[in-house]
């Protein structure tokens, strides 16, 4: 297993997309909206591999010089419950220190909190919806 930053259009890119859909949005009977993937391009791509095929991905987008917003954490529903979300989330973490940004936020899903919270996430604010589940704001300082 190998955890890298991936190119926007790229093959892994596009193996990115399939495992996103997959993932975070068929189980809530949604499909991922091809025409807001634009904002993809200017953000940094991260994918988990095994071999050559994509097993979990994390997006991290620029909010401003300092701070970045996790999105579309997914792992392959074959590779759940090894430690691998753990992984990328720690080698995402590393890549933003090392860019020189200073916290990571996401909107959670109710159901991830305590995930997140083993790695040091806190709960910001109230319940809200997004994709019609639960979610909350979580934020960690890097």
């Amino acid at each position: 297993m190998h955890i890298t930053e991936i190119s926007f259009g790229t093959p892994e890119y596009q193996q990115m997309l399939k495992l996103r859909d997959e993932v975070l949005r068929r189980p809530l009977g949604l499909e991922l909206d091809l025409s807001k993937l634009g904002h993809d391009e200017s953000d940094f791509l991260i994918g988990c591999f095994e071999e050559e095929i994509i097993i979990g991905c994390v997006i991290l987008s620029p909010i401003s010089t300092a701070d970045l917003k996790l999105r579309q954490m997914a792992v392959h529903e074959d590779y759940q419950g090894f430690g691998i979300g753990r992984e990328i989330a720690t080698w995402a973490e590393d890549f933003a220190v090392f860019k020189g940004y200073k916290s990571i936020e996401m909107h959670a899903r109710k159901y991830a909190i305590p995930f997140y919270e083993k790695l040091g996430y806190q709960v910001l604010g109230e319940e809200f919806m997004e994709v019609t589940i639960p979610h909350f704001l979580m934020r960690k300082l890097l």
